[in-house]
């Protein structure tokens, strides 16, 4: 049996991801192998925050690791507020607050393109490797949908008709910028373990 832990507590992301693993594979929390510590993320980029986090629980804990990061990168924004996405608004870490500014900020501009992106970097011993997925869509006007969190209720996918927010989990991951990303992760295990 292969162990490996992804850097969140979050037991639904756990509980989701095992599921779709090889049998061989079992995903453990940072509780689960003794982190209890906030991990440093104080990259300027997705890629380098995975990395900083992996690498983080990779050296001292001594376990083979993933860790994700997700930013909103909206095209009229100039890629904001891309790897800032969850603090966007300030370190309050608001939702809410986060949308608002994003609103406001998109006022009178007709060009709403953006799109979600994730990047997962796996640390074992046999090395390092990123894995990224993309869900672009489009920026709407109005807050849509009670499903999700973050940015999910003013973002809707390219080729739908409902907001991320509006969309069941199972959905949501069939073209999600997360679910992208962890299957390339899940067929990497696949391919190599």
């Amino acid at each position: 049996m292969i162990k490996i832990c992804f850097a969140t507590n979050n037991s639904h992301k756990i509980a989701e991801i095992q599921a779709m693993m090889p049998a061989n594979v079992e995903v453990l929390s940072l509780k689960a192998i003794g982190c209890e510590e906030e991990l440093p993320e104080d990259q300027d980029t997705l890629e380098g925050n995975s990395l900083q986090k992996a690498t983080y629980v990779f050296e001292h804990y001594k376990v083979a690791c993933f860790a994700d990061d997700t930013g909103l990168e909206i095209e009229a924004l100039d890629g904001a507020p891309g790897v800032y996405s969850a603090r966007y608004a300030g370190p309050q870490r608001s939702s809410e607050d986060n949308m608002a500014l994003v609103l406001e900020r998109l006022k009178g501009k007709s060009n709403r393109a953006a799109q979600f992106r994730t990047v997962i970097t796996l640390i074992s011993e046999d090395g390092t490797n990123q894995f990224e997925g993309v869900a672009k869509g489009e920026i709407i006007e109005t807050l849509t949908g009670d499903q999700g969190f973050g940015y999910d209720p003013i973002f809707l996918p390219q080729g739908y008709s409902n907001t991320f927010a509006q969309m069941n989990k199972d959905q949501k991951n069939e073209i999600s910028h997360r679910g992208h990303a962890v299957r390339k992760l899940i067929q990497f295990f696949k391919d190599n373990y």
